[in-house]
């Protein structure tokens, strides 16, 4: 049976004590990395402007630049790569200090015989976080670039007109009503206003109003309590907590029944409303964009 390779992760050490550099570098190289050190935090530094490094084990207090500001430094041009710092004494506060600069976590000197796997196991997990972290950020920037507005095609004047509009106003908390014939684009036109605003990190829930019987659609939307009617055995959130300090896309709005447009007209009011069967106010920060091929006003519905 042939052994599958398995690519080593490039560790890097930062310590003006050689001892404590060295002993970090058997344990490391022992535990399959490719381990490099250097003794001060602007060695560090340019390592790292030339070098591909998967983390870094920085002690606190060296001479010249501290391992807090090694980490500050390393974070402004590589906020995924995770950083570990070494101290000589622990304490709460050396702690707190350690997180608030970024670091992932605060390892204690000395590095003793009985503590190696504990050292193994959170220099593996810093690793896979620190990865973790950098496949999330170019997964949002493919979708960032997905949905860049020049991949809506078209050469009529009213559609640069329209796209115009939808680059101004996608980073405003508007909320937006986009109309047209079935067909025409709706859909990717509220993506582009999400995925081109400072919600981007966040969930884009659509919601198909016409899709949904009237009885489902509020505790679709809004959620229900447990009892809240014959069957429902326990709570449930509705998809406006789920697009909580995101974007819910409301296509078919004018297929909304009467009665749960003024529920909307609450939530685009205050931000608030109550779960089906519930009566504590549930409060979001959720922008509403809404889709119709209808026109709103000879229908006499609400305008959004």
């Amino acid at each position: 049976m042939r052994r599958r390779s398995v690519s080593k992760n490039r560790v890097l050490i930062v310590d003006d004590e050689e001892l404590y550099r060295r002993a970090l570098e058997r344990i490391l190289t022992r535990q399959g990395h490719l381990v490099s050190s250097t003794s001060s935090g602007a060695d560090a530094l340019k390592f790292i402007a030339q070098e591909s490094v998967d983390l870094v084990l920085c002690d606190f207090q060296m001479p010249g630049m501290n391992g807090l500001e090694v980490v500050k430094r390393i974070h402004e041009t590589q906020p995924d790569l995770p950083c570990i710092l070494i101290t000589g004494f622990g304490s709460a506060e050396r702690s707190l200090e350690a997180l608030g600069a970024g670091a992932f976590w605060n390892l204690e000197k000395p590095f003793e015989q009985e503590r190696l796997d504990v050292i193994r196991r959170l220099v593996d997990q810093a690793i896979e976080h620190g990865q973790l972290k950098s496949e999330n950020r170019r997964l949002q920037q493919e979708l960032q670039s997905r949905y860049k507005f020049d991949r809506i095609v078209g050469r009529s004047a009213a559609l640069r007109q329209m796209l115009s509009m939808v680059e101004k106003i996608a980073d405003s908390e508007s909320t937006v009503l986009v109309t047209g014939e079935s067909g025409t684009g709706k859909e990717l036109v509220a993506q582009a206003l999400h995925y081109n605003s400072r919600r981007s990190g966040k969930p884009l829930v659509t919601v198909n109003c016409g899709a949904i019987p009237e009885e489902l659609l509020e505790s679709e939307l809004f959620g229900h309590v447990k009892g809240a009617f014959t069957g429902a055995q326990k709570r449930k959130l509705g998809k406006f907590e789920y697009a909580n300090r995101g974007t819910i896309f409301l296509d078919e709005i004018s297929e909304m029944a009467p009665g749960l447009q003024a529920k909307l007209l609450q939530v685009l009011q205050d931000g608030e409303f109550s779960r089906l069967g519930g009566e504590n106010d549930v409060k979001v920060d959720t922008r509403i964009i809404a889709a119709t091929n209808r026109n709103l006003e000879e229908l006499s519905l609400i305008h959004i």
